[in-house]
């Protein structure tokens, strides 16, 4: 009778390892392998959304020909991008997300009436920000700012 019962203690035990070493292998696949790549993908996709959504709240800022101009437009930004902080600037003539992750940027060139002659300026993620359009008839300049 002994051997019997320690024949199921065994098999239970036997079991269990099976059941632990098949989970074991499992969350190392995914959090070493596929979820990382996924987390990535969906940063970048992030990225892309925010980057084409600032360059649109900025066409939109610039407000119809008129005599003088002095608009301000707040725009909404995520907090983070895959947990970190990130930065929109104006280089040139264009907008660049900066971040920590290489795969999380990028860079989208506003379309803007030929009267827009500059655009200058940095939003920090987390931030209240605004693009404030200041000039006149002929001349009017975008910058990216940030209010308290």
């Amino acid at each position: 009778m002994g051997s019997r019962g320690l024949s199921t203690v065994v098999e239970k035990v036997l079991s269990l390892g099976i059941v632990l070493l098949y989970l074991t292998l499992l969350t190392t696949a995914l959090y070493g392998g596929v979820l990382p790549e996924y987390r990535g993908a969906v940063g970048a996709e992030l990225g892309e959304r925010t980057l084409t959504e600032a360059t649109a709240r900025v066409e939109q800022a610039v407000p119809p020909a008129g005599r003088s101009v002095r608009a301000t437009s707040r725009v909404d930004l995520p907090a983070t991008i895959e947990g970190a902080a990130y930065e929109i600037r104006a280089d040139g003539d264009a907008l660049v997300l900066v971040h920590p992750d290489p795969d999380v940027g990028g860079r989208a060139r506003p379309v803007f009436p030929s009267r827009v002659r500059s655009l200058t300026g940095t939003w920090e993620s987390g931030g209240r920000t605004v693009v404030a359009v200041t000039g006149n008839g002929s001349r009017v300049t975008v910058r990216l700012e940030e209010t308290s």
